[in-house]
């Protein structure tokens, strides 16, 4: 298995961790029983850790797909290089960095974060350009 593959796999078990970590805040904020509800009523917006962590998995959300379609192009168009394997450690390592600062509430180093990952997956445009 390619190394952009690899780390497409862990870039899931990341969007796991995104998951399970924003629950268990939501189920602490708003308890169990909600959770377990059908959750039909109109609830307040979540604040604290719990919002912020719903956010970052939102965040996470918008961006995996463009990550995970640019990877299963490069693959399927056999492209390979340097580019793309620095641009697979780039988004998923800036991503493992941004959960934490966004769970943290920390603002300004966060957006720069976020910017890193992105840039890996600017990595892979350019490697699909040049072929």
């Amino acid at each position: 298995m390619s190394v952009e593959l690899q780390v497409l796999m862990w870039s899931v078990v990341l969007g796991f961790v995104h998951v399970i970590a924003s629950s268990h805040a939501k189920s602490l904020q708003r308890g169990y029983r909600w959770i377990a509800s059908a959750r039909d009523e109109q609830v307040p917006a979540l604040t604290g850790a719990a919002g912020r962590l719903e956010r970052a998995l939102n965040n996470y959300l918008e961006t995996f797909p463009f990550f995970a379609a640019l990877v299963l192009v490069a693959h399927a168009a056999g492209v390979h290089s340097p580019l793309t394997v620095w641009g697979s450690f780039l988004f998923l390592g800036a991503r493992v960095v941004y959960l934490p600062l966004y769970a943290l509430a920390v603002p300004l180093v966060r957006s720069l974060v976020w910017n890193v990952a992105a840039i890996g997956m600017l990595l892979f445009v350019i490697a699909l350009v040049r072929g």
